[in-house]
C-alpha cells in the first residue's frame, strides 16, 4: 500500500508540478477511492460467482430436461415401431393362412371327384357282396332240401 502511495505522490509531482505529502487529504480520498475499489471488485466477483452458479445449474436442469425428452421421445418411437411391426405380422399371418387355405381348398377339390366314384365304388362293392352272399345262401338252402 505505502508503494502505492510512493507511485501516487511521485504520479501527482511529474503531472501536475505539487508536492503532496502523505498526510494530504487528496491521499485520503485515493485511498478510500482504492478501499471502495476493492470492495466493489469483491462484490461484483461475488455475484459473478454466483451468477456463475446459477448457470451452471440452469445448463444441468435443461441437460436432464433434454435427455428425458429424448428418453420420451424415444420411447414413443419404439412403441409406434413395435405396433406397426405387430400390424404388419398380424397382415402377414392372415395373408399366408388365406393362402394355405386358398390352397388347402383347391387341392382338396382335386380330390373330391375320385374320393366321390371310390365311395360309390365301395357301395357297389358291399351290394354285390350281399348279392353273393343272398346267392350262395339260396345256393345251400336249394343243395340242403
Amino acid at each position: 500500500m505505502s508503494d502505492q502511495l510512493e507511485e501516487l505522490i511521485k504520479e501527482i509531482a511529474s503531472k501536475h508540478g505539487i508536492v503532496v505529502s502523505r498526510d494530504d487529504p487528496i491521499l485520503v480520498l485515493q485511498t478510500i477511492n482504492n478501499r471502495l475499489l476493492q470492495d466493489s471488485s469483491k462484490a461484483q466477483q461475488a455475484q459473478l460467482d454466483q451468477y456463475k452458479e446459477e448457470l451452471e445449474q440452469l445448463a444441468l436442469r435443461w441437460g436432464n430436461d433434454a435427455r428425458e425428452k429424448a428418453e420420451r421421445i424415444l420411447n414413443a418411437s419404439l412403441s409406434a415401431a413395435k405396433d406397426a411391426i405387430d400390424q404388419l405380422m398380424q397382415e402377414g399371418a392372415r395373408s399366408t393362412a388365406a393362402g394355405v387355405s386358398k390352397e388347402i381348398d383347391a387341392a382338396l377339390a382335386k380330390f373330391a371327384g375320385p374320393v366321390r366314384d371310390a365311395h360309390r365304388i365301395a357301395k357297389l362293392n358291399v351290394f354285390a357282396a350281399c348279392v353273393t352272399m343272398a346267392a350262395a345262401a339260396v345256393a345251400l338252402w336249394v343243395v340242403l332240401h
